[in-house]
């Protein structure tokens, strides 16, 4: 299966900007007051690039070498998934005041961008860890 990496890779990183930009547009549009963000079509979308992404990401693993992952970069980076969904549920309906929902968005976004430098850098620091080098 490792012939079809570079394709996996791709529909991975792909559907990463996919969700992370619909996530982007529908806290917006939540923030705004909209009530298409939390309509059941924007949800379907939501829950077949989420799932794409997950199957995607999981063939990844499935392929690459143990050693790629020894220094606790994939860890974190399942950490700050977790805190993700934790934050954008709470963005997106859980949050009952405007300045909450604003609070937990911004958060969401703030530790969606970590996760996109701890999965480039293959680092648990992320970029931060080009600031020691």
């Amino acid at each position: 299966m490792i012939e079809f990496y570079p394709q996996i890779k791709n529909v991975h990183v792909l559907t990463v900007l996919l969700s992370g930009g619909l996530f982007a547009l529908r806290g917006l549009g939540v923030l705004l007051g909209a009530r298409w963000p939390n309509a059941a079509p924007v949800r379907w979308l939501s829950y077949t690039i989420d799932t794409t992404l997950l199957t995607a990401a999981l063939m990844l693993l499935t392929i690459l070498p143990g050693a790629m992952f020894a220094n606790g970069w994939l860890a974190v980076k399942l950490t700050l998934l977790v805190a993700y969904v934790v934050l954008g549920a709470m963005a997106l309906r859980r949050a009952r005041t405007r300045a909450a929902r604003a609070g937990f968005y911004v958060a969401a976004l703030v530790t969606y961008a970590y996760m996109i430098g701890v999965a480039r850098a293959h680092h648990p620091l992320g970029v931060f860890a080009l600031l020691g080098a």
